[in-house]
């Protein structure tokens, strides 16, 4: 896979910037960050990103972006070389109370950003989102905070409606044949651990990595250790 080009795939409220720092760490061809606009389903989104894709290439997603690269693979089996997967998850959102707390809290935030705009929301937002070592490091929140600025109340809205009613990709995870790394910070408190593992479980001949010092915004916290594990993983495969 040494020459395959890899797909990077933003997370929710993300864009090109979650991986800007770790582009400039990489050897690995990349390709254009796709743009969601105001697709409101994981499937959608996965169409989006597949129209401006080559025939053969290496699916790198982050958070909401994972479930995307999940989908694509789902969708188009034979164009994926190998799937990296960062700080995401599999299951579906659960039933009953749990999918319910679900719903009220990125509702909640979704209000809050449409009574206070995206940055009040995204300074309440990214408390639990990375490294609690890394909440007074400036250049980090304000390289968050403007991203999420970049967004509006209506994307968002659409956003979260494709996470509320992302599938299940539990029995997919069984099938998939192509190299898939598994990438978490340490201290992920939203995507934990635990969920990789099972997941790395899950995936035949899956290789889990644990990037330390880090929460669920990886890629940005740590872009040079994202990058060198994404790299090792890429020419050992």
């Amino acid at each position: 896979m040494t020459s395959t080009p890899l797909l990077l795939l933003p997370g929710l409220l993300c864009d090109d910037a979650v991986w800007a720092d770790m582009r400039t760490h990489l050897v690995a061809p990349t390709l254009p960050t796709p743009d969601y606009g105001i697709a409101d389903t994981i499937g959608a989104m996965a169409d989006i990103a597949l129209q401006g894709a080559p025939e053969r290439f290496i699916a790198v997603g982050h958070s909401m972006g994972g479930r995307v690269a999940l989908e694509i693979q789902r969708r188009a089996p034979s164009r994926v070389a190998g799937l990296a997967l960062l700080d995401t998850g599999f299951r579906g959102r659960a039933e009953g109370d749990a999918g319910e707390r679900e719903r009220e809290g990125r509702h909640a935030l979704l209000d809050k950003a449409r009574q206070e705009g995206m940055r009040a929301m995204g300074e309440t937002w990214l408390q639990g989102m990375i490294h609690p070592e890394r909440l007074d490091d400036d250049a980090l929140i304000d390289a968050i905070l403007a991203m999420i600025e970049r967004k509006d109340p209506a994307i968002f809205a659409a956003q979260i409606d494709a996470l509320l009613a992302r599938p299940d990709a539990t029995e997919q995870l069984t099938g998939i044949s192509c190299p898939t790394l598994l990438m978490c910070g340490r201290q992920d408190a939203w995507s934990p651990l635990e969920r990789h593992e099972e997941m790395a479980g899950l995936i035949p001949g899956s290789c889990l990595e644990v990037i330390e010092e880090a929460g669920h915004m990886s890629p940005m916290e740590q872009p040079d250790a994202v990058a060198r594990t994404l790299e090792h993983w890429r020419k050992t495969t």
